[in-house]
């Protein structure tokens, strides 16, 4: 048989109350004391506990790049040499609590990325979250397999869920090439931009560079670039087109239509090449210039500068004088403003003539009659290839086209092919292509 001990108070034997029990409330101690709970007992609750203090903070700081946690127990993360990835466990129970904290207030330079480790945090698996404020604490807590892991209290998230974000994009073709013979410029390669909105998730895209057009030594009329493009599955692919490439004086020849048209050779009858073929809105390319024909002599035209409405029609030769380059259109998706796809600059007739400058954006200037040097596009800008007038030598080539991206850079994944060349001021990254490969976001 069970016995029953009544009281109100117990107290030890200098007089000081261990228990004393007053209506519903049972008080443990006093002010001061210690309530010891031996090792290996458990004091298990039943019911609602408060005021109790269920994290163990660790005394070691954290400073590895990756450390996986455990239920129950408070980090200091110390950031100062790198950032961290904490994995969080893989098999909690409802009510489990973990609390990180800036140790160093460093946070906001090398960030913290939470991997919930296949379960759910805010009620999504993916993005995994990342904490970038300096001096911030993250008290999160389980709340089952739905939504599972919720913070308690937190503060600014780079990559909270639902994660979207924009990407700014410029897609710049191969410009087009010149011949030799009294030739016009090459047009420099389309010029197209866009941003791709509300992404999210693993996206690829596939991007395409375009050679720039190969100078020759004959022929009625110089090759066209190639184009640059950017597509992605659920996104309207971008495509820009090469720039077209100069007529030969000599055979009469036309500039070809293009991102941006080709200059006209001396003689030619036709219109110079058409800019902004296919047609695109807002305009890809500008027009080249005129040669004049045979009854108006004029030696070469210059080559359209691309780039949509900002893009300037290719100049028309005069007399021996070649006629300059159009510019191209400035773009900042890198953090500075620059030209890209100029067209090629036109031949001139002798040494005493001008020949026509290379649009700004990396268009090739025109060669005069006794100049051997070949007077190609700048690469990496679609620009077009300058005109030369007679032999020895070639016409310009045109220069290689470009493809840049620009995004947040907490929300980069640093998943590429290709090697573009990587770049950042601290929120921004660009990634520059100058080769064919891949991002994925």
């Amino acid at each position: 048989m069970s016995s029953i001990i009544k009281v109100d108070t117990v107290q030890d034997q200098d007089g000081n109350n261990i228990i004393n029990e007053n209506a519903n409330t049972i008080t443990i101690g006093a002010s001061g004391d210690t309530i010891t709970i031996p090792s290996g007992a458990t004091l298990a609750n039943n019911g609602t506990a408060t005021g109790f203090a269920s994290i163990a903070w660790q005394s070691s700081i954290v400073t590895a790049a990756t450390i996986t946690v455990e239920s129950g127990k408070g980090y200091w993360l110390d950031t100062s040499s790198n950032a961290i990835t904490v994995t969080l466990p893989a098999a909690p129970s409802v009510g489990d609590q973990i609390i990180l904290t800036d140790y160093a207030r460093n946070w906001a330079t090398n960030n913290i990325t939470i991997n919930p480790n296949s379960l759910n945090f805010q009620g999504n698996t993916t993005p995994q979250p990342v904490y970038d404020t300096n001096g911030e604490s993250i008290d999160i807590v389980y709340s089952g397999a739905t939504k599972g892991w919720i913070p308690n209290t937190d503060g600014a998230v780079v990559l909270e869920t639902p994660q979207i974000y924009n990407m700014d994009v410029l897609v710049v073709a191969g410009g087009g090439a010149a011949v030799n013979g009294n030739a016009g410029g090459g047009g420099g390669g389309g010029m197209r931009t866009t941003t791709y909105s509300n992404l999210s998730g693993a996206t690829t895209f596939t991007i395409t560079v375009g050679d720039g057009g190969t100078g020759i030594t004959s022929g009625a009329y110089a090759p066209n670039g190639s184009d640059s493009s950017i597509s992605g599955s659920g996104f309207t692919t971008i495509t820009s087109t090469g720039g077209g490439g100069a007529g030969n004086g000599g055979f009469g020849g036309d500039g070809q239509d293009g991102g941006s048209g080709g200059g006209d050779g001396y003689a030619a009858t036709a219109p110079a090449g058409s800019g902004n073929t296919p047609a695109t809105t807002p305009s890809q390319g500008a027009n080249g210039g005129d040669g004049g024909g045979a009854n108006a002599p004029a030696y070469g035209a210059g080559g359209g500068g691309g780039g949509g409405a900002s893009g300037v029609n290719g100049a028309n030769g005069s007399g021996s004088a070649g006629g300059g380059g159009g510019n191209g259109t400035q773009s900042s998706i890198t953090g500075s403003a620059v030209y890209y796809a100029g067209g090629g600059g036109g031949a001139a007739d002798n040494s005493t003539a001008a020949s026509g400058a290379g649009g700004l954006g990396g268009g090739g200037p025109g060669a005069k009659s006794e100049v051997v040097t070949y007077c190609d596009g700048t690469a990496n800008t679609g620009g077009g290839g300058g005109g030369h007038y007679t032999s020895p030598g070639r016409g310009g080539s045109g220069g290689k086209g470009v493809v840049i991206l620009s995004m947040p850079l907490a929300k980069f994944s640093g998943t590429t092919t290709g090697s573009p060349t990587e770049a950042d001021d601290g929120t921004t990254k660009i990634l520059t292509f100058t080769g064919s490969g891949s991002y994925t976001g």
